[in-house]
């Protein structure tokens, strides 16, 4: 009974399920046909509305094609006027220069028929040149070949003597002013500039009391002697020479650092490898604070204010280098006044004349990149430093191994010359002076016609004995200038040589 009664209910949601969706789908396909009705009426409306709007757009299209043909129309028949005009323009043309081709014609005939007469003429005239070079060379018994060679050289021979001559009148007239020019700056300045000489070895000699402060020095086997000498870098000589000791070497601050190293330890008496150590380390430092102290009071002395502190310390250490035996501080100072004098009479910055002589030569006291010369290392340390360009330059072309770009470079040049020059300013060694002296008479004995050179003067002057037979005048005048160029290109030397050709005629004869 139970299940009849859940088949029942089953049966019922059955039935009651399958009306719910008949009567869904009935309801469902009403509503889809109202819908489409719906879309269909708004699709027409749409169809209706865009067919309006073509025709409009095309209308718009119409009358706008219309105007563009009306305008190219328009333009076509503005283009084919002017091409009317440019027509009838080049038929005018046309007919012109064929009027002007006819005319050119006329004159080309014209030309023609005169360049004929004209070779007719020059042929007539080359022969009557010719003619009247067969007549020439008949009488002077030569050709006109052999007489052109003889008029050349003849006027070679005239043109170099009077070229020689103007020369020796324009050099006489230059040597005249500038001697007079160059002989009042040099007396001025060397009155204005004066110095001491300064000779200077690679040789310090440090006097003792007593043999005994010898022994005292080299120590127990030599240890305190090896320990200054590892200290200070420089090589104590320790001899026979009564009372003194020997300090050598080529760096003079070593040589200054050693000397009052050895004072302190001898006057202390405490005299070992420790306190050596000690005492050198001391008197180093003293000794940079000295060298800054003299770069200072150069500075000062000589009115040269803003110069950068490292350069100060170089320009210090001038003072315990030489070059040549001259003192290289007193070298220094003595190109700044000298060049400072110069600029002042060339009406130049004497300042500036004077900053560059004062640092000329700080590239021969600076460790720094010792392979480039001297002066091109003083250049560059000057650049480094902020120093003007015109100083830089003075400093790196005084050894002219650079351009001079400035004029207070020659300058400095001159000064420098002057100071390493002048008598006594610097020693030279023997060997290389005789080399020099016999250099110098070896290129003067070089040209033909010389029967003699001397040198004479400390390599000052060169006097040259010529054949009177084989130089003349003319000729000697210009060997001496050729002998001079020559050495100027081949030699080193300092200051200046004076060549002087010596041409004598002499005539013997005896009454009896």
């Amino acid at each position: 009974m139970f299940i009849y009664y859940i088949l029942s209910a089953l049966a019922g949601a059955v039935l009651a399920l399958a009306i719910y969706v008949v009567a869904r789908r009935i309801f469902l396909k009403g509503r889809r046909d109202e819908i489409i009705e719906k879309a269909e009426l708004e699709a027409e409306n749409i169809k209706k509305e865009k067919i309006l709007q073509a025709k409009e757009k095309f209308i718009q299209l119409k009358s706008d094609h219309e105007k563009f043909v009306n305008q190219k129309n328009a333009e076509i028949k503005d283009t084919e006027s002017r091409l009317k005009q440019k027509e009838n323009t080049l038929n005018q043309q046309n007919a012109e220069l064929q009027k002007k081709h006819r005319e050119s014609d006329a004159i080309r005939d014209n030309l023609k028929a005169q360049v004929e007469i004209a070779n007719r003429k020059a042929a007539e005239y080359d022969g009557l040149i010719a003619q009247a070079t067969r007549q020439i060379e008949s009488i002077a018994g030569m050709t006109a070949t052999e007489a052109k060679a003889q008029l050349m050289e003849n006027m070679k021979a005239e043109a170099r003597t009077e070229a020689q001559s103007y020369i020796n009148d324009v050099m006489d007239d230059a040597r005249l002013n500038a001697a007079k020019e160059a002989k009042r700056i040099v007396i001025n300045t060397i009155q204005r500039t004066a110095s001491e000489t300064a000779i200077e070895n690679a040789v310090t000699v440090f006097n003792i009391e007593s043999d005994e402060i010898k022994g005292r020095i080299i120590g127990r086997e030599g240890r305190n002697i090896r320990a200054l000498e590892a200290a200070t870098g420089v090589e104590i000589v320790v001899d026979d020479t009564p009372d003194a000791i020997l300090l050598s070497a080529f760096d003079p601050v070593r040589r200054e650092v050693a000397r009052l190293a050895l004072h302190q330890l001898v006057v202390d008496g405490r005299i070992h490898p420790a306190r050596i150590e000690e005492v050198v380390a001391k008197v180093q430092k003293q000794l940079e604070e000295e060298i800054l102290e003299i770069g200072k009071r150069t500075c000062i002395d000589l009115g040269i204010h803003g110069i950068h502190i490292e350069l100060i310390k170089l320009v210090g250490r001038m003072k315990y280098r030489s070059s040549y035996g001259q003192n290289l501080l007193q070298h220094a100072r003595e190109v700044a006044n000298i060049a400072a004098t110069m600029a002042s009479e060339l009406g130049l910055n004497p300042k500036a004349a004077k900053r560059a002589g004062l640092l000329h030569d700080i590239g021969k006291v600076s460790d720094e990149d010792p392979e480039l010369p001297h002066a091109l290392l003083g250049m560059k340390l000057a650049e480094q430093y902020k120093e003007k360009a015109d100083i830089c330059n003075a400093i790196g072309a005084h050894h002219e191994e650079t351009e001079m770009t400035t004029i207070l470079a020659p300058i400095i040049q001159v000064a420098d010359a002057i100071s390493g020059a002048r008598p006594g300013a610097r020693r030279e060694v023997i060997e290389s002076y005789i080399k020099r002296l016999k250099d110098l008479e070896n290129i003067g004995q070089s040209y033909p016609g010389v029967v003699k050179a001397y040198a004479i003067q400390a390599g000052r002057e060169l006097r040259v004995i010529v054949g009177a037979e084989q130089v003349s005048d003319a000729q000697a005048e210009k060997l001496s200038s050729d002998i001079a160029q020559k050495i100027q290109n081949e030699m080193t030397y300092p200051g200046q040589v004076k060549i002087t050709v010596i041409r004598e005629t002499r005539s013997v004869a005896f009454a009896k």
